[in-house]
């Protein structure tokens, strides 16, 4: 690894708070897919790995104090306000990009996939971009902006 890269991985390192979640259209329009107070926490390590958590404050809990008792709908109500995924981690410096290796997620049909994700980072903030990808006849752009709550 180059010294850029290190350092890169250097500054990246620790936990970082959701500050927004939002889902850009093409034609300019904005949404809030966990709504536009979402909460969530990355932790991403000097060494390559990372873990990342997102959901939708104020979903319902369940009538059972068990998880695995929830009924179909507390599931899928839960489900659909949550991401979550894990995994090691590389730099690409020259795209800007993290490329993350997917070996655990909410969602499981990113498991042993990559996540890609545009990163900008200054030293308070790390913002993390989708590729762009359709969804319908529209194309979208997931921007997010963390915080760090510590190195």
């Amino acid at each position: 690894m180059n010294e850029e890269y290190t350092e890169t991985m250097a500054q990246l390192a620790g936990v970082w708070r959701l500050i927004s979640s939002e889902f850009r259209v093409t034609g300019g329009e904005v949404i809030y897919p966990l709504g536009e107070n979402a909460q969530g926490q990355v932790m991403i390590s000097q060494s390559g790995y990372m873990s990342g958590q997102l959901m939708r404050p104020g979903r319902a809990e369940y009538a059972s104090a068990q998880p695995q008792s929830g009924t179909d709908d507390e599931i899928r109500q839960a489900a659909e306000g949550y991401i979550a995924y894990y995994g090691p981690f590389e730099l690409d410096l020259e795209q800007q990009k993290v490329i993350t290796h997917v070996e655990g997620s909410l969602f499981p049909n990113w498991v042993g996939h990559d996540q890609e994700r545009f990163f900008q980072l200054t030293a308070e903030h790390l913002t993390l971009s989708t590729p762009p990808f359709a969804f319908g006849d529209q194309e979208f752009t997931g921007v997010l902006v963390w915080e760090r709550l510590s190195a």
